[in-house]
This record gives structure tokens, sequence and C-alpha cells, in this order.
């Protein structure tokens, strides 16, 4: 079964960011909000569109998605 983005994404929190992907693990960690069983792109970016304040830009999440892509691949 394939893990959810959340799930993926959560592989990145650290105690601090160290860049833009652990911060924004980190954000949504915090976001009780944030759709944690998604793995659906149209849905977490609508999300992230209107409640993701914490993403200084939407190419951070493009960029996690394809990395999400890639490793549900291997």
């Amino acid at each position: 079964m394939r893990k959810s983005f959340y799930h993926y994404l959560m592989k990145h929190r650290q105690p601090s960011a160290k860049d833009d992907l652990t911060a924004f693990a980190n954000a949504a960690y915090d976001d009780h909000a944030f759709p944690k069983h998604s793995g659906e792109y149209d849905e977490i970016s609508s999300y992230l569109e209107f409640n993701g304040h914490y993403l200084d830009s939407m190419v951070i999440f493009d960029r996690a998605w394809d990395m999400y892509l890639q490793d549900e691949k291997a």
C-alpha cells in the first residue's frame, strides 16, 4: 500500500530547519488540519494554496512531491 505524502514528509523532520524541506516538514507536523492520509497531488496542493501560510513558495511542495513519487517507485 502506498504511503501518504504526509507520512513521507515526516521522514524529513528535524529539531531545527536545515533547509526548505525540513522547514516544510516541521510546519506540516504542527498543522493539525493537514490532509495526513492523502496521496493525491490536487488535494494537498489545494489545501496548501489556501492554508499553507508556512510555505514561502509552492515550489517547495512541488519539489517534495517529486521526491515522494521517486521514493514510492523504489
